[in-house]
Formats: structure tokens, C-alpha cells, sequence
């Protein structure tokens, strides 16, 4: 008598426990790819977009000029809503003339700031999930695999005579628990490091643009303040 030992037959032929924790498992895995490529595809657009912007706002175009094309603009952002956001606020305060007592760089930072702080959240969303999957699919596919060779070692007992080809099927399907929560956990957690590696980079290219930015207004706040 031989046994079907393909890994189609012992995921059908696996305890309804163990076939709940491989359905979580592959779940998980299909979002996690999911998220991998709509990720991985923003993050490009934006790298993309901010050296695009970079390039712009260097090339020695008008602050104004920039400023009025973003504001004619849906959406803004990056570097873009960055801009847009302290260049608009200093602005709002450089009109303020009576106003001394408020630093234009403190006002146009906070701006930016904010502007950071809400395109960094962005681009952070749903990471959690990848590192939730990444940590916890190995012990889930364990659990699974424990509840299998539990299974089979009880049937063992029932058994007179034991073999290793009764005993070699239940052990097999709760492996394959094991197998899928690696194959689940192991893109998850490549894809968590990348991904934030690839924000830390662009959170550093943002505070730089912001620096460089509030120095050349400060300038500009000086030399105006000279001509005056």
C-alpha cells in the first residue's frame, strides 16, 4: 500500500487546526507581497520625484516661480509639499512687518517640520504590518507544526503496530506549516529592512533640503533687512 506523499495531498489530508494556521500563513504572505509592491513602487516615485525636485529648485528658478506653479497643483508631494509649506508660511510672516518679535527661520522650520512629519507618516504606513508578519509567521507555522505531530503521535498510540509510513504523513503536513510561515515571514522582514532603509534616506534628504532651505531665506530675510 503506498501513500500520497505530494504537498497538495497532505495540505487536504492535514488536521483542520493546521489547515486554519497554512490558510492564515499564505494570507498573510498574498498581503504582505501585495504591500511589498505598491510599496516598493511609491518608494521609487518618491526617491524619483525628490532628486526631479532637487534638480529644479537648484537650476536657479524663482522662488516665486516654483511657489506659484506647486500652488496651481492638486496634490502636492515631498519635497514639493515641503517647499510649498515654508515657503508659503514665510510668506505669511515676512507680510507681517509689525510682527518683530517673530523669527521668520523658527516659523518657516515649524512649517516644514509639520510637512515632514506628515510625508514621513505616509510613506511609514502599513511597515507594521510587515514587521508583524516577518516576526510572528515563524511561530505561528511552529504552532502548527507542533499541533500536527501532536496529532500524530496521539494516533501513534492508538496503533498497535507503528510504522514509519503511518507515522511519516502527519508529520510531513505539520512541516509544511513551518515551510509556509518561513515563505511567509522571510520577504516580509527583507522587505521591512529595505523599506526602511530606503525612509531613513529620504527622512535625511528632507531635513538636509530643510536646512539648506530656512539658510538661504535667513540670507534672503538679511539682505532685505540690509536694503531696508
Amino acid at each position: 500500500m503506498t501513500t500520497d506523499l505530494s504537498i497538495i495531498q497532505l495540505i487536504l489530508d492535514a488536521s483542520l487546526v493546521v489547515k486554519i494556521v497554512m490558510g492564515l500563513l499564505i494570507l498573510a504572505s498574498l498581503l504582505s507581497w501585495t504591500l511589498i509592491i505598491i510599496k516598493s513602487g511609491r518608494l521609487k516615485a518618491t526617491r524619483r520625484a525628490a532628486d526631479e525636485f532637487e534638480e529644479h529648485f537648484w537650476s536657479g528658478i524663482s522662488l516665486n516661480t516654483l511657489y506659484d506653479g506647486l500652488a496651481q497643483k492638486p496634490a502636492r508631494n515631498g519635497l514639493e509639499r515641503i517647499f510649498y509649506d515654508g515657503f508659503h508660511e514665510y510668506k505669511r510672516v515676512a507680510a507681517l512687518n509689525s510682527s518683530a518679535h517673530l523669527s521668520v527661520s523658527d516659523a518657516v522650520q515649524r512649517a516644514m517640520r509639520v510637512a515632514t512629519a506628515k510625508e514621513m507618516d505616509g510613506l511609514e504606513q502599513n511597515l507594521a504590518f510587515l514587521a508583524t508578519v516577518g516576526s510572528t509567521s515563524p511561530y505561528v507555522g511552529l504552532f502548527g507544526t507542533v499541533w500536527g505531530i501532536m496529532n500524530s503521535f496521539i494516533s501513534l498510540g492508538k496503533m498497535q503496530q507503528a510504522t514509519l509510513a503511518v507515522v511519516a504523513p502527519g508529520i510531513a503536513e505539520a512541516l509544511i506549516a513551518t515551510a509556509i510561515g518561513l515563505f511567509a515571514a522571510i520577504p516580509a522582514v527583507i522587505a521591512y529592512n529595505r523599506f526602511s532603509d530606503q525612509i531613513e534616506r529620504l527622512n535625511v534628504t528632507y531635513d538636509n533640503f530643510r536646512e539648506e532651505f530656512t539658510a538661504m531665506l535667513e540670507r534672503h530675510t538679511a539682505s532685505r533687512g540690509q536694503e531696508a
